[in-house]
Formats: C-alpha cells, sequence, structure tokens
C-alpha cells in the first residue's frame, strides 16, 4: 500500500502562484509515474499534470502547460506542482495519485491522496 500526502493549496488572487507537494509513502515496483488531477464542483476530474520517477518524461493538460511545472525529489519521495498565472477556471480540488506508468485516465491510477483546495479569486 502507498499512501500520498497532499499539501499547499489555499485561496490565492488571479495571477498568483502556489506550490503543491505530495509526499508518498514509499515506493514500490508497481509504482512507477506520479501525477496531478482536478476536480470542481459539478465536473468530472481531469488530468493536469504527470512525471516518472526515473528519466525526463512529463505530460501536461493542455489548459496548464506553460503555467504549471511538475517535479520531484526522489530522495524525498515527493512531486511537486508549481502553478504560476493562476486563473479563477483552475480552482478545484487538486488530487495526487500514483500508478504503473503515465495516463491521463484516473482509472489508470492505484493511489490517491485526499485532495487539497486550491482557490483563485477573480
Amino acid at each position: 500500500q502507498v499512501q500520498l500526502i497532499e499539501s499547499g493549496g489555499g485561496l490565492v488572487q488571479a495571477g498568483a502562484s502556489l506550490r503543491l507537494s505530495c509526499a508518498a509513502s514509499r515506493r514500490t515496483f508497481s509504482v512507477n509515474a506520479m501525477a496531478w488531477f482536478r476536480q470542481a464542483p459539478g465536473k468530472e476530474r481531469e488530468f493536469v499534470a504527470a512525471i516518472k520517477w526515473r528519466g525526463d518524461s512529463t505530460n501536461y493538460a493542455d489548459s496548464v502547460k506553460g503555467r504549471f511545472t511538475i517535479s520531484r525529489d526522489n530522495t524525498k519521495n515527493t512531486v511537486y506542482l508549481q502553478m504560476n498565472s493562476l486563473k479563477p477556471e483552475d480552482t478545484a480540488v487538486y488530487y495526487c495519485a500514483a500508478g504503473p506508468r503515465i495516463n491521463t485516465t484516473p482509472s489508470m491510477y492505484d493511489y490517491w491522496g485526499q485532495g487539497t483546495q486550491v482557490t483563485v479569486s477573480s
């Protein structure tokens, strides 16, 4: 079992920045990729970004490209999501996920965090 703990959400104004963190309790052979998803009220959970624990592979949703950056610290088993130039439409609960490979589909991830709220005011 892998536990994921997110932190770093909050309330900010449009144009501001936030950094989310996701700490994994351990690494396993079955977990090679970490991802961020988000879910706004009344909407489906959507892919934001993903990264592999090894190598340089990353993937971003078109809506966040150029504004968000996903990174990792293997020594801390932690993945980060740096969010710049935030917009009101970025408001959502952000979830960290772990799975065998980078994928934009939520069901392909085996472990999930509890979520952290990000609210961007206009």
